[in-house]
C-alpha cells in the first residue's frame, strides 16, 4: 500500500493525527507561519483558497519549505485544484465532492479529500473510488456519533472531521478507528496569525501533539 504515493500521503497525515487548516491574509505571514509549524513538529497545513493571497501562500511555502507536506483546501472546482495543483499543493480537500476537481485529481494521482456528510454522500463517494472524505461542519452535523452511525455500512473508509474540532474534544474523536485525522483552525487562528502570535501558535501545536501522541499510543 505505501507504494502508492496517495496512501503514502494520507499515512503521513493520519501519522501526524492532525491537518491544521490556515487562512492567511498576509503574503508576509506564510513563511514565518509555516516556520512555525515546522518547528513545533507538524510539518503538515492545509492552505483554504479562502482568501487572495492562498495561492501565494501556498507558492511561498512549497518552494521555501518543501518538507512541509502542503494542501489546499476549499477546492470548489477544477480550475482551483489545477491553480493549487500548479502553486505546489500536495492533496486537495473540498467540503463537498465536485467531481471535474476530483476526476482530474485522480488522473494525476493527487490526493483529494472530499466532503461526505450523509449515507448517499459517501456511498457515491466511493463509487468514485474515495476512501476518506471531510466530516464538517463536523459539530453541526452531529459529531462522532454520526460519523459512527453513518459510517458502519461502510467498511475502510476513514474520516477527517472538521469544523468545531478543539483541544477539548480531539481525544473523543482519535480514539477512533474510523478517524484519520483531525483537521481545524483553532491551532492557528486567523486573528493569531494576522497579528504575528507566532511563539503562542507554537506552544498550542506542541501540545496538541502531545496530547496526540498520548491518545495514538494509549489506542494501541
Amino acid at each position: 500500500m505505501m507504494n502508492d504515493p496517495i496512501d503514502a500521503i494520507f499515512d503521513r497525515i493520519r501519522q501526524h493525527g492532525i491537518l491544521p487548516v490556515i487562512e492567511i491574509d498576509s503574503l508576509e505571514q506564510a513563511l514565518p507561519l509555516a516556520e512555525t509549524f515546522l518547528n513545533a513538529g507538524l510539518p503538515l497545513l492545509e492552505i483554504t483558497l479562502r482568501t487572495p493571497v492562498a495561492l501565494q501562500s501556498i507558492q511561498a511555502i512549497a518552494r521555501a519549505r518543501p518538507q512541509i507536506l502542503l494542501g489546499a483546501g476549499t477546492v470548489l472546482d477544477r480550475p482551483q485544484a489545477e491553480q493549487a495543483a500548479e502553486a505546489g499543493a500536495q492533496f486537495l480537500v473540498s467540503p463537498g465532492l465536485p467531481e471535474d476537481a476530483l476526476h482530474w485529481a485522480q488522473q494525476r494521482r493527487l490526493p483529494f479529500l472530499p466532503g461526505a456528510v450523509t449515507p448517499n454522500e459517501i456511498l457515491h463517494g466511493i463509487r468514485l473510488g474515495c476512501r476518506y472524505f471531510k466530516f464538517f461542519p463536523a459539530g453541526v452535523m452531529g459529531g462522532l456519533a454520526a460519523i459512527r452511525a453513518m459510517s458502519d455500512p461502510y467498511p475502510g473508509v476513514g474520516f477527517i472531521p472538521t469544523g468545531g474540532i478543539n483541544s477539548d474534544n480531539l481525544s473523543e474523536y482519535l480514539r477512533d478507528e474510523r478517524i484519520l485525522a483531525v483537521g481545524g483552525s483553532w491551532l492557528a487562528k486567523r486573528q493569531a496569525i494576522a497579528g504575528g502570535q507566532f511563539e503562542h501558535i507554537r506552544t498550542g501545536i506542541v501540545q496538541a501533539l502531545q496530547a496526540v501522541r498520548a491518545i495514538r499510543h494509549g489506542r494501541r
